[in-house]
């Protein structure tokens, strides 16, 4: 076949990557649309970047960026200019960007100043509460694009109700399960639990990297309280991220942490944390991919957060809303350990056939 379209894929964290591997893998089985991969550096380091580029097959990206680390403005603006000049010269007829980032936000508004078509993966999330940087993020970008492909009927409603026209908005599943299935196999063969001393769902795996959970000592404090209190009873896994490391030294909480019994170790590539997390007794955290995940896995998860935009994950999954209180926290991890855990129950369309809907929208525009 003729390619005569093309398109530009723009990632820029862990969980972007995650997202558009599979459709990397779509778009060149079906050869419609010569696709452009563009990492705008928002993640960097190895563990946050290059490993998981590894690990997910992805080619090299065709641009990278270098944006580095910075406030949530100056990351912006950087990778605005530098997109600007990207998309001048390549000029795609889509652009695709995913989930809520910085770099997801930055993209949009450019591909719209340039009057390029822009589709948004993973459209319609909303967790209603504005003090999320990324609820910013995912709104606009939303109300800037051409495509909105969501992962449940919540992503189709939330849009109907902001006016989005019906035609624009394609429920097509969630991408990251394409990962998470086709990868599961290779991560299987891994025995990450082994390796770090503990037993097939005997201990609890945590990740935290929200400013609302890390920034604030009092917050962290609150946190870490109940993660020590749950260590008196099973074995705790905590990749930590960057920031919340540096939080973890800055507020002198590390070594009460390790002296607690507590693993502290560093972030996982994306196949180790995979077989990590298939086979914990209980999921601690505050990232939004890994509640869908945990679902389809069939594993419990405690979402320590206030809110969350993928209700579909406590309504047909395994997830628990717990708050963010010492008290919140325990009372969520009591409930799960009387949990069995079991097969996962995915939703309607997390079939790991998500990626092959999207090009068949594209090819249909």
């Amino acid at each position: 076949m003729v390619t005569t379209r093309s398109c530009t894929l723009v990632v820029g964290t862990r969980p972007n990557f995650v997202k558009a591997s599979p459709l990397l893998r779509a778009l060149e089985a079906d050869g419609s649309f010569a696709a452009r991969l563009v990492h705008t550096g928002q993640h960097f380091d190895t563990n946050m970047s290059k490993v998981f580029f590894e690990q997910l097959e992805m080619p090299e990206p065709d641009a990278y960026l270098d944006v580095g680390a910075g406030t949530p403005t100056e990351q912006i603006a950087r990778i605005m200019l530098a997109m600007e000049a990207e998309f001048k010269a390549h000029p795609p007829d889509w652009v695709l960007v995913f989930g809520d980032v910085n770099s997801t936000l930055a993209a949009a508004l450019v591909a719209n100043k340039l009057g390029l078509r822009l589709a948004h993966v993973e459209a319609g999330l909303r967790s209603f509460d504005r003090n999320m940087p990324e609820e910013h993020n995912r709104v606009l970008t939303d109300r800037l694009s051409d495509l909105l492909f969501t992962p449940s009927p919540d992503g189709d409603e939330n849009l109907k109700k902001e006016g989005t026209p019906v035609e624009r908005i394609h429920r097509v599943g969630n991408i990251m399960v394409d990962s998470l299935l086709g990868f599961l196999p290779t991560a299987e063969t891994l025995d990450q639990p082994a390796f770090l001393g503990v037993e097939p769902r005997g201990y609890a795996l945590v990740t935290l990297h929200r400013p609302s959970n890390v920034d604030a000592r009092e917050d962290l404090d609150d946190v870490l309280g109940a993660l020590m209190q749950i260590g008196e009873e099973l074995p705790v896994i905590f990749p930590v991220h960057p920031r919340t490391r540096a939080k973890l030294e800055a507020f002198g909480f590390l070594q009460p942490l390790e002296a607690a019994g507590v693993q502290v170790i560093d972030p996982l590539g994306y196949l180790e944390f995979l077989n990590l997390m298939s086979h914990a007794r209980v999921v601690l955290t505050d990232s939004g991919g890994i509640q869908e995940e945990t679902t389809v896995l069939g594993v419990p998860c405690l979402t320590v957060r206030e809110n969350t935009e993928r209700p579909i994950t406590i309504s047909e999954g395994t997830n628990q809303l717990v708050g963010t209180s010492k008290q919140g926290i325990l009372q969520g991890f009591e409930a799960a350990m009387q949990q069995a855990p079991g097969e996962g129950k995915a939703p309607a369309l997390w079939d790991g056939q998500t990626a092959g809907r999207i090009v068949e929208v594209l090819k249909a525009q």
